[in-house]
């Protein structure tokens, strides 16, 4: 049996030391942003949370991971920072209905607060 998940792209969300915390974003209401970005996403990515991604300087971070078809046209996943507002998660949500990475353009919101992550 095929994994339906397996053909949609993947939003990783971090919760680890400083994303997620009260005391590295005052005001986000960081269980909000979760919540519309599983509902605005629904069926078309897998949305997932992550402990430490690693780049805390950058909190709230989310990597969007393409999908298979978006990784055989040659994207890579995309990581964006400081994704703590509805309106962020509605552009993350967005994009990835739309296909995600190598598939469709990240909208504006995405793309101002994309960075590239060295491992």
């Amino acid at each position: 049996m095929t994994d339906p998940a397996a053909g949609r792209p993947t939003l990783t969300v971090c919760r680890g030391c400083c994303c997620g915390s009260e005391r590295k974003s005052p005001g986000v209401d960081h269980a909000a942003v979760l919540t519309t970005l599983n509902s605005a996403a629904g069926e078309s990515a897998t949305v997932r949370v992550a402990d430490c991604l690693g780049p805390c300087e950058r909190a709230d971070v989310v990597v969007v991971g393409p999908s298979p078809e978006g990784r055989r046209r040659g994207a890579r996943p995309v990581w964006v920072a400081r994704t703590g507002s509805a309106r962020v998660a509605d552009a993350l949500a967005q994009w990835a209905r739309a296909g995600g990475p190598g598939i469709a353009d990240a909208p504006p919101a995405v793309l101002a607060r994309a960075f590239r992550q060295e491992r």
